[in-house]
C-alpha cells in the first residue's frame, strides 16, 4: 500500500469513528428506535444474495413467481416439495440456512434491545438469525423458515407444536383446524396483516431507525425509512455501499454491517457509562 492510500484509508477511518459516535448520540437520544434489517446483514453468516453475481437465485433459478397460489391449487403437492426439496434453488436455500449462524452485527442488535436503545426489529430477512441472536421484539415481514403458520387464524407454530403426516398433507392447525404453510412469505402471497400492522405501528412511533443491510428498493420495507424522516425523525443507514436511502438518510455509515454494528454498540456502551457518571 503506498503512502498516499494509507493517508486515505486512515482519513476514511477517522470519519467513519466519527459519524459511529454521531449515530451513538442520536441513538442514546432517541425515544424509540426501530432496526430495519435485510439481506445484506445475512451475507456476513453465509447466507448469499439472491440476485446478481453469485446469487443463489442467479445460480439455481428462481422460486416461481405464482408460488403461493400454487400452494393454494395443490397445497399437498406443496408440502411434499417442503419435506423432500427437488427444486435445486430450494435445495440450495436450504442448506445454506442450515449452516448460517447470527454475526456480530445480528449480536449488536439484539445487545442494543437489552440496554433500551433497539425497541423493535423488522426483518426481511427468513433466516431466524435474530431470534436466534437473542432479539426479543422481532417483526419479520418475510416470515421465518423454521416456522409454520396457519392460513386462517395466522397462529405460528414451532415444527413440534404440529402433528405433519406424509399421508394426510397439508397438516391442519391445532388451534382452528385451518391449512398449515411454512411461515416464509412466498411471491404472490401478502404480508400476514398482524406482522404488517405491527410494522406499521412501529414505524409510527419511531423518532429513530436504523437500517442495516438492505438496499431500501422493496416494498413496503422500503418506505418505512422516508416515514421516519417525513415524521422528522432520524435515519441511520448501515450499509457497505451507497443505497437508493444514503442521499436522504441523517447519517450513512458505509462499512460492513457487523464491524460497523459493533463499533456502535461500544460507542453506545460508552455514551451511556460517561452519562451515568
Amino acid at each position: 500500500m503506498t503512502t498516499d492510500a494509507a493517508a486515505t484509508n486512515q482519513a476514511m477511518d477517522e470519519a467513519l469513528d466519527a459519524a459511529i459516535a454521531q449515530a451513538a448520540q442520536i441513538l442514546a437520544s432517541a425515544r424509540h428506535t426501530v432496526a430495519l434489517t435485510g439481506a445484506g446483514l445475512s451475507v456476513e453468516s453465509g447466507i448469499p444474495h439472491f440476485r446478481g453475481k453469485g446469487g443463489l437465485w442467479t445460480k439455481h433459478g428462481e422460486p416461481p413467481l405464482d408460488g403461493f397460489q400454487r400452494f393454494l391449487r395443490d397445497p399437498c403437492k406443496a408440502w411434499q416439495e417442503r419435506l423432500s426439496p427437488s427444486e435445486p434453488w430450494l435445495v440450495a436455500l436450504v442448506e445454506a440456512l442450515s449452516r448460517a449462524r447470527p454475526n456480530a452485527g445480528h449480536r449488536a442488535l439484539a445487545e442494543l434491545e437489552r440496554l433500551g436503545c433497539c425497541d423493535c426489529v423488522i426483518t426481511q430477512n427468513i433466516d431466524d438469525l435474530h431470534r436466534q441472536a437473542g432479539t426479543q421484539r422481532l417483526l419479520e415481514i418475510h416470515g421465518n423458515h423454521r416456522l409454520l403458520r396457519c392460513l386462517d387464524c395466522v397462529t405460528r407454530f414451532a415444527p413440534e407444536e404440529v402433528a405433519v403426516d406424509p399421508e394426510k398433507l397439508p397438516p391442519q392447525c391445532p388451534r382452528c383446524g385451518g391449512v398449515v404453510k411454512g411461515d416464509t412469505v412466498q411471491f404472490g402471497e401478502p404480508i400476514p396483516p398482524d406482522v404488517l400492522r405491527g410494522c406499521t405501528e412501529e414505524t409510527a412511533r419511531a423518532d429513530c431507525m436504523l437500517v442495516a443491510g438492505t438496499s431500501a428498493t422493496v416494498y413496503p420495507a422500503a418506505e418505512f425509512p422516508f416515514e421516519v424522516l417525513r415524521g422528522g425523525g432520524s435515519v441511520i443507514e448501515v450499509n457497505p455501499e451507497p443505497t437508493e436511502l444514503t442521499g436522504v438518510a441523517t447519517l450513512s455509515l458505509q462499512g460492513p454491517g457487523g464491524a460497523v454494528l459493533e463499533r456502535l454498540l461500544q460507542q453506545v456502551t460508552e455514551l451511556r457509562a460517561e452519562r451515568a457518571s
